[in-house]
């Protein structure tokens, strides 16, 4: 009662200051408009936005690729090779069947190889069925199509060129230096990358998350995975799973194909036992689920999660059966019609899909906006909240972490729904939105810390500390006083090349959500962007340490890194504990371990109890 007291008072509140216009009419937007934009932020510059400019293929691999993309998307086949000239390319024989992959500069390259059985027709809104073995050379030299997703407004630019309800498919990138004739002695640590988008967008075959880089510099064998997105993998429509959707295959796609790794990576040089899963946004919290998920803890040995926003909680089943309601009704269906839920086109469930997550805006209900469509607390698959799990011990302690953020996360997110200043009046509706009765005490840390009459670069501050920041500093001291082996950074460098950012003036020389990404997969010769000598040396190092981190638990290991790695001489990286005195790596021009980073916010935050 008294927060639906405090609701009442404060929209009338934001009623008068609209009549009177004390709200500014130069950002002319609502509330509620407000946090659906801020929602879809999250999806339309999650980041940096590079594209495919220098990608060299073999002639015949192209014209087989532009034969693909041209033909129509429900029309996804295993192509098999024929007796025609082969490619050059490797082949190997996996518990599947025999694939042949691709040469390219600076690795071998095995795209579009199949981990599950297609989830269509009957099989759509199941479980993973496990691939069906083939016959023939399977033809792994060209990318397979994205998941389903909305390739209209403004994210179209950086869509996937191929969506198909078939997409469950994975990529594996191998050192050149690798003999597919004779085992290896030793085989290669494995890291299988979970890409992020808001569990509605992204793609494993983005050009940014071109693996070759890290494969070659740090000798690891990189996988990158596809995994249903949307209603595709997140529909709740009841609890008996013959007959209704219950929701989570985006997340058991994902441990299929970690499964798949275990079963085959060997006969592409990969150490079963030596998997690093690693995510950023989206893909980082796929990675803490699979921290907290017992049936996940043998398919991997160490986890890496980058800008995992810790405050946006997954859905009660409650919430996710409430949505599945609306997009059935929506598709013209109710939620216990299966049989109609299943008659539909893949262009009906998208429609349905965009439709219930504009209408289920609840604007005094802040993290609602967060990840309409995702994982949701089944009580079986997922039992808590990540946040909740960290704090209490519940996740596989044993398991080594690496983790971090931005230092400016909130930048991309805030100046992309405000586009004009923000002023002092919008900032306390706006806050006191958001954060109700707590929004007073939070105005009062903030507002002193910035003079400036527009409130943009306070509002950003406090997504990044309240959604990212603090949440994952105490996400990562309770993990470290539980035992566990936990290393901290900040990735705090603004790149040079603006082009990086396709426009977005506001994240010019800021470290901006993502901004870690094109140093990570060091992927400036296969995108639209440079590095300078400088940020060359960055991107070296941070390669190593997650390559490092992936040979020998620790980011700053030199006993197993390679010569290329050794010659960076990355300087060393503490683990992260309180005999430490929580020493985290600061990822800039000059890294430097680091005492904390705005502990004193941090602390605030803490101790309002807001996650």
């Amino acid at each position: 009662m008294k927060d639906r007291n405090f609701i009442v008072a404060l929209s009338a509140i934001v009623i008068v200051l609209c009549c009177v216009g004390l709200i500014s009419s130069d950002n002319k937007i609502s509330v509620e408009e407000l946090l659906r934009r801020i929602s879809a932020g999250l999806t339309i510059r999650g980041e940096p936005a590079v594209f495919d400019q220098a990608l060299q293929f073999d002639a015949r691999v192209l014209e087989s690729l532009e034969n693909y993309m041209s033909a129509d998307s429900g029309d996804v086949s295993r192509t098999v090779l024929g007796d025609g000239p082969a490619l050059n390319g490797p082949t190997v024989q996996t518990k599947y069947g025999v694939l042949k992959g691709l040469i390219l500069d600076k690795g071998y390259v095995f795209y579009g190889i199949p981990f599950a059985d297609p989830p269509v027709g009957a099989r759509r809104w199941k479980p993973p069925n496990p691939v069906t073995p083939w016959k023939g050379v399977y033809d792994a030299t060209l990318p397979r199509p994205a998941c389903m997703q909305a390739c209209s407004g403004p994210i179209s630019d950086q869509c996937p060129a191929k969506v198909s309800e078939d997409c469950l498919y994975l990529n594996i990138f191998v050192p050149l230096d690798i003999d597919f004739i004779s085992p290896l002695l030793k085989p290669l640590p494995v890291m299988v990358w979970i890409h992020g988008g808001d569990f509605i967008a992204g793609s494993a075959s983005k050009p940014l998350y071109d693996g070759r880089f890290i494969s070659n510099f740090t000798h690891t064998v990189v996988v990158s995975i596809e995994y249903r997105l949307g209603a595709f993998g997140f529909l709740v429509s009841g609890k008996n799973p013959k007959a209704s959707a219950t929701g989570n295959y985006g997340i058991q796609d994902q441990q299929a194909a970690l499964l798949w790794v275990q079963q085959n990576i060997a006969v592409f040089g990969g150490d079963p036992n030596r998997v690093t899963i690693f995510g950023e946004s989206a893909g980082a919290q796929s990675v803490s689920l699979h921290l907290m998920m017992q049936s996940s803890q043998p398919l991997f040995r160490q986890a890496v999660f980058q800008s995992l926003p810790f405050s946006i909680p997954l859905k009660t089943r409650h919430d996710a059966l409430k949505l599945g309601k609306q997009f059935s009704k929506l598709a013209n269906c109710t939620v216990k019609d299966w049989a109609c839920l299943q008659a539909l086109s893949s262009q009906e469930v998208l429609a349905a899909q965009v439709k219930a997550a504009s209408k289920i805006v609840n604007p005094f209900r802040f993290l609602e906006m967060f990840e309409t469509w995702g994982p949701y607390v089944d009580g079986v698959l997922i039992k808590e909240q990540a946040v909740t799990a960290f704090q209490k011990g519940h996740w596989q302690k044993e398991k080594p972490v690496l983790l971090g953020t931005t230092s400016e996360e909130g930048v991309i997110f805030v100046y992309g729904v405000f586009t004009k200043p923000v002023s002092a009046m919008e900032c306390t509706v706006y806050t006191t939105a958001i954060f109700k009765q707590r929004a007073l005490r939070i105005l009062h840390k903030y507002i002193p810390l910035y003079q400036d009459k527009d409130h943009r670069a306070m509002l950003a501050q406090i997504v990044t500390d309240y959604v990212f920041l603090c949440p994952s500093r105490r996400a990562a001291r309770a993990a470290a006083e539980s035992g566990g082996a936990v290393w901290k950074y900040v990735f705090d460098h603004g790149m040079a090349d603006h082009r990086v950012w396709s426009g977005l003036s506001f994240c010019y020389g800021h470290a901006c959500h993502g901004a870690e990404l094109p140093f990570l997969f060091n992927s400036a010769a296969v995108a639209n962007f440079s590095l300078t000598q400088p940020e060359r040396l960055l991107a070296n190092r941070v390669l190593c340490y997650w390559g490092g981190f992936a040979h020998g638990e620790e980011p700053a290991s030199h006993a197993e890194q390679t010569p290329f790695c050794r010659q960076q001489r990355p300087p060393a990286w503490p683990r992260y504990s309180q005999t430490s005195s929580w020493l985290l790596m600061n990822l800039t021009i000059r890294s430097h371990a680091q005492a904390g980073s705005r502990d004193q916010l941090c602390d605030f935050w803490d101790k309002l109890g807001v996650y």
